[in-house]
This record gives C-alpha cells, sequence and structure tokens, in this order.
C-alpha cells in the first residue's frame, strides 16, 4: 500500500497539451508586463519581408488578449498550422500502407541478419540517416519517420529512447549544422546579403563536432542499458520488452516489397531535391507522399477502399502530434496579438550596443535560444531578428557570416530541447517530456558549448562574408 500510495504523489509530466497550454498561458501574461512594440515592414531585394531596425516604436495594443482570445487562440493555431498538420497527416498515413505490407519489417529484418552482434552499427546507419533528413532542413518533415526509428530500436534489442534519440538528436546535429538548410541559414543569409549556404566548410565541419557528439551520447546510454537493463529509462517497458522477439513477426523480403521500399527511397530523395532545388514546401512535399500512395497500392494490390481504410489508421496514429502542432502554433497566435516580439527584439538591439564583439556574440547566441522557446519557426526569426544583427554587426566589426552562425546554432539544437516543439517529436516516440530531458541534457549541453566555442573559432579567425 504505501509504495503505491508514494508512487501516485510522485512528479508526473503533464500531458503535451498542458504544457502547450501553460506556455500559452505565460505569453498572455507577458503581454500585461511587456510594453507593445512594432517595427515597420519592407521587402527586401530577395523578395522576403523584413523588419526597418531603425522604424521601432512602442505602440497601443488595441486588442489585448482577453478571456475568450485565449482559447480562440488553439483554433487559430490550428489554422496556421494547418500545412504542417495536412502533411504530417498525409505522409504518415501513406508511410502506414508500407508497413502492414511488411516491407519496412522485411528490410529490418535483413539488416539485422547481416549485423548479427553489431547492433550499434546499425544505431550508427539509422542515426546518419536523420543527421542528413537534418542536413537536407527536413524539419517536420521527418517526423512520419520517427515511429519508425523506434521500431528499429526495439528490433535491435534497445528500448524506445534509443529510437528516439536517434531520429531527434540525429535529425538535430543535421539541422543545427545548416550545410543546406533553406528555412535557417538560406533565410537568414538572404537577409543579411551573403550568397545562399556560402561558408559551407566550416560548417561541415561544426557537422563533424556535432556529429560525434550526438554519436558518443547513444553510444553511452546504449551501453549503459545493455550492460544493466534497469539503467533504463524506461525500465519497466524495457525488462518487459526483452522477454520478446521483436522480429520473430517480421516478414521475409519479396519483389514486391523491394519495389515498395526502391519508391520510398525514391521520394525522400525527391523530397530532398525539390525542397532544396525547387524551394518546395509541405504542399508539394503532401503531393509526392499521395502519388507514392497509389504506387504502393498497386505494387501490393491494395484495392481503393481498403487503401484508404489503412490510410486512414495510419494517418490516426499521429493524431496527437498533428493537434500539439496545432496548440504550438497558438502560442505564436497569441505573441502575434500581444506585439511584444519586436518589443523583446529591440531590448535586444540596446543590449548589443557598446559591448565588446565576443560579448555581443555570447548574448546573441542565449537570446536566440531562449528566444526559441517562444518562437520555433527558424525561418520566422530569421525575419524578425536578422535584420536588427546586420547593421549592429557592421558597428561591432563581426562578420555577418559569423552572425549567421551565431543564430543558425541558437536555433536549431534547442529546437528539440524546450516543449514548444520537442513535444510533438517525442508524441511520435511515445516519451514523455520528463524522461527525454533526462536522457538528452548532458548530450544537449554538449553541443551548446561546442557551438559558442565553434563561434568564437568562426570570429577570431575573419570566417566569412564570402
Amino acid at each position: 500500500m504505501k509504495p503505491n500510495a508514494k508512487k501516485a504523489r510522485g512528479f508526473h509530466m503533464p500531458h503535451v497539451f498542458i504544457i502547450l497550454l501553460i506556455i500559452m498561458l505565460f505569453v498572455v501574461i507577458l503581454s500585461y508586463l511587456v510594453p507593445s512594440g512594432s517595427y515597420e515592414r519592407v521587402v527586401d531585394e530577395a523578395g522576403i519581408s523584413v523588419i526597418d531596425p531603425d522604424t521601432f516604436r512602442y505602440v497601443e495594443n488595441e486588442n489585448p488578449i482577453s478571456f475568450m482570445d485565449y482559447f480562440e487562440a488553439i483554433y487559430n493555431g490550428f489554422v496556421s498550422g494547418a500545412t504542417i498538420m495536412g502533411t504530417l497527416f498525409i505522409s504518415s498515413g501513406v508511410i502506414y500502407l508500407l508497413e502492414v505490407s511488411g516491407a519496412f519489417g522485411a528490410g529490418i529484418s535483413a539488416i539485422l541478419k547481416k549485423t548479427k552482434g553489431k547492433e550499434f552499427s546499425v544505431v550508427c546507419i539509422f542515426y546518419t540517416i536523420f543527421v542528413v533528413f537534418g542536413v537536407l532542413g527536413y524539419g517536420e518533415a521527418a517526423y512520419p519517420f520517427y515511429p519508425l526509428a523506434v521500431t528499429i530500436g526495439f528490433a535491435l534489442g534497445y528500448d524506445r529512447i534509443v529510437g528516439t534519440g536517434l531520429a531527434i538528436v540525429g535529425s538535430t546535429v543535421g539541422f543545427t549544422a545548416g550545410l543546406m538548410n533553406t528555412f535557417t541559414t538560406g533565410v537568414a543569409q538572404q537577409i543579411v546579403g551573403l550568397p545562399m549556404f556560402s561558408g559551407i566548410g566550416f560548417r561541415a565541419a561544426g557537422l563533424a563536432v556535432f556529429y560525434c557528439i550526438g554519436l558518443f551520447g547513444l553510444y553511452s546510454y546504449c551501453r549503459k542499458i545493455k550492460k544493466d537493463p534497469s539503467a533504463s529509462l524506461v525500465s519497466g517497458e524495457y525488462l518487459n520488452q526483452r522477454q520478446e522477439d521483436h522480429t520473430s513477426g517480421m516478414e521475409e523480403m519479396n519483389l514486391r516489397r523491394i519495389l515498395g521500399l526502391l519508391v520510398f527511397l525514391a521520394i525522400i530523395v525527391i523530397q530532398g531535391y525539390g525542397c532544396i532545388r525547387l524551394k518546395w514546401s509541405f504542399p508539394q512535399i503532401a503531393a509526392i507522399y499521395v502519388i507514392m500512395g497509389i504506387l504502393l497500392a498497386l505494387i501490393f494490390r491494395i484495392g481503393p477502399s481498403q487503401a484508404c481504410q489503412l490510410f486512414c489508421k495510419g494517418a490516426v496514429r499521429v493524431f496527437a502530434a498533428a493537434f500539439a502542432v496545432g496548440m504550438a502554433q497558438a502560442v505564436v497566435v497569441l505573441l502575434n496579438q500581444a506585439c511584444i516580439m519586436d518589443t523583446i527584439v529591440h531590448g535586444l538591439s540596446l543590449l548589443l550596443k557598446n559591448k565588446s564583439a565576443l560579448l555581443a556574440l555570447l548574448i546573441i547566441f542565449v537570446f536566440v535560444t531562449l528566444f526559441n522557446f517562444l518562437v520555433v519557426s527558424g525561418s520566422g526569426k530569421a525575419v524578425i531578428v536578422m535584420p536588427i544583427l546586420q547593421p549592429l554587426g557592421d558597428i561591432l566589426h563581426i562578420n555577418q557570416q559569423v552572425l549567421v552562425l551565431a543564430y543558425q546554432y541558437g536555433d536549431g539544437i534547442t529546437n528539440s530541447f524546450w516543449p514548444g516543439s520537442s513535444l510533438v517529436q517525442l508524441s511520435m516516440c511515445g516519451v514523455d517530456y520528463g524522461t527525454w530531458l533526462k536522457f538528452c541534457w548532458k548530450i544537449y549541453l554538449g553541443l551548446m558549448v561546442s557551438a559558442f566555442a565553434l563561434v568564437m573559432i568562426a570570429h577570431g579567425i575573419g570566417y566569412g562574408p564570402f
């Protein structure tokens, strides 16, 4: 009785929706503490709408957040996040067709047979794949693959934290490095007048550093739970899981499954090419997954009605994640209504004046990291922050390329640490936020320390402007 009572009284991390509602409430409180302010927006030479840094003024908020506004923001957030949510439903539903065909299971089984006794080598392979996803700027487009990563972790004899880690940490490492990330590096460089993806050599070195830190964190955890299963952060589930054979139900590879996997790989390549070269966004990504669904139905001879039923089952699996996307967008809706984002950025500009270059870079890095708690969108922050940083960089004799690097690193690392977006990712993997923090905090601390060290090195060697 007493142990059960103690457990009942213990702290449990609230549901993802509750945490997001609390963040929304925090924004409401801020709206009454931080004065409203506004910059004028102009369209630059690249066609991007950015702020004019010389036009800040305090304004009277004629539409303060009311009691009903707080709750209406959830619906408005759904409207704002509709493109992401729709793509998430479509891609997850289509990928489910491939799952029920047995193609994924057969592929995983074939890999396991060839790497028997070398399970961590498979973790490295899939970790690298997710790093590449991040490098290509997939972001939310990679979410449907997260449950697959958890399944791979199970099949390798690890717990769900390993699968979650290889997906989320891998994506974070690649996204932060920013080699070909249109959403952060690309937008920020365009705003300050740098060639798109210039200075890629130094960012490649940064990718190597981040890659090793993430991989070492995964290796340490995998080794620990293999040696002592009770050390798993989900030990109750893991101890039961170890008694099961997660590969017994996997089918053998055949021609149809090979064709299905080839279609899947082709879609991934097309998606990457489209996002980088053709400037695709969520509508185009959703479209190619619809095409993939039709091809899979033909390859596996699934009838139209049955294909639709399976699609719905796959889409329902990501309902909680899609709902969380809408609620995360509700935070941005409230911030915009409160008119305080520009005020916060203006405060940064005042703070940076008359500071040394290194201190200014530290302040910028910390500010972007903290600002990421409220505004998850990398491109959204770029159009607000970078027009302020550009003239300050000239005053402080900091190359624009270094400023972009500081912004990019500050934005990317905490995308999967702060709850705003990590809760969506974690809901795809079935991991609660508290457990995730216990696993990832050392990795992310290492990433942040090394990121700022790289920024200082970049400034010291005169990185840029190219």
